[in-house]
């Protein structure tokens, strides 16, 4: 039977990493398929990415150290697993989108994609109750202030 050994000297920060486009991509391996090996990851990424198996032990290696991934090691192969799950590093990002591009305000992005969609009568129902009920949660915590 092999040893497994834990090892990743994650960041003690609790702020979540930022991820390069082709780290989101090689993370996107991770929360499609579960833990992996390098080869695996390999294996699941698009035939189109145009990388060598060494680019995806280097972008492995960058996720351990941004502590995006963790890893055990059996023997001498490593199984990667994701630390954060895709909701949580979306969240961050668009948040972070928000506030560089849009200077925190999501009006012009909410504006902008109800103009260009073509929204169904579900959708803007939906819609609607989501802002009135975001309004009136609003309107209760200005009560309590």
């Amino acid at each position: 039977m092999k040893e497994i050994i834990m090892k990743n000297p994650q960041k003690s920060s609790t702020e979540l990493p930022s991820l390069s486009n082709a780290e989101w991509e090689v993370m996107k391996t991770f929360w499609d398929n579960g833990s992996m090996a390098a080869r695996d990851v390999f294996s699941q990424l698009p035939e189109n990415h145009g990388w060598a198996y060494k680019t995806v032990k280097t972008l492995l290696s960058r996720l351990v150290a941004k502590g995006a991934l963790d890893f055990d090691q059996i023997g001498n192969s490593y199984l990667y697993r994701p630390v954060y799950t895709r909701a949580q590093l979306t969240k961050k990002e668009m948040k972070g989108f928000i506030d560089r591009v849009l200077d925190g305000s999501l009006s012009p992005i909410l504006a902008h994609f109800i103009r260009e969609s073509s929204l169904s009568e579900n959708e803007i129902n939906r819609l609607r109750q989501i802002l009135d009920q975001k309004e009136k949660t609003g309107s209760k915590r200005k009560k309590k202030e």
